[in-house]
């Protein structure tokens, strides 16, 4: 049995293509990544093409961005020659490995971008001061937040889940004001 071949597991696989749109992910390759997180066992690109009514070339690139991602791997099946895909089961997984690569994709080259710029403004005392100081200030962020996030990808899973459960009760623990109940 296929996970499109349950209305539910097929609502969720159109649901993640929609959601994946809204994080800027093509819809295709949500949906396939949401076809092989449903799946029990491993898939062939074919069986995926049949199953979302997809072109072949699109479950060919989904599957690449999804591999670039690291959160579907090829696999082999004893006895076909054929390229199977699994998706990580994960969910802890999934998510650091998703967070690292759109850090590396989209964050790093920003801190790099911002320190170049903040630098070049604090020579040029021809530069507005409002933007000096906005664009250092965005560097001092955007900074901030990566190293946050380097600190925070090394914990070990039962401390990150626990963090995630505190939610808001972790600033308690930080001196200072409290926050309201």
């Amino acid at each position: 049995m296929q996970p499109t071949d349950h209305p539910d597991a097929k609502a969720f696989i159109l649901h993640w293509g929609e959601m994946g749109t809204q994080w800027g992910v093509n819809r295709s390759v949500s949906q396939v990544h949401a076809f092989l997180y449903l799946s029990d066992q491993p898939q062939t690109a074919d069986a995926i093409v049949d199953a979302l009514g997809l072109a072949r070339s699109n479950v060919s690139t989904a599957l690449k961005e999804l591999q670039g991602y690291r959160i579907v791997r090829r696999v082999h099946v004893e006895g076909d020659r054929r390229d199977h895909f699994v998706a990580e089961a994960d969910l802890w997984e999934m998510l650091m490995r998703i967070a690292e690569e759109r850090k590396r994709r989209e964050i790093d080259p920003t801190i790099q971008l911002l320190g170049e710029l903040t630098a070049r403004l604090a020579a040029d005392k021809t530069a507005p001061p409002h933007i000096r100081e906005r664009i250092g200030r965005m560097h001092d962020f955007i900074g901030t937040l990566g190293t946050w996030y380097d600190q925070v990808r090394v914990l070990p899973k039962p401390t990150l889940v626990t963090l995630m459960k505190l939610g808001g009760k972790v600033a308690r623990l930080i001196p200072g004001k409290k926050p309201k109940a």
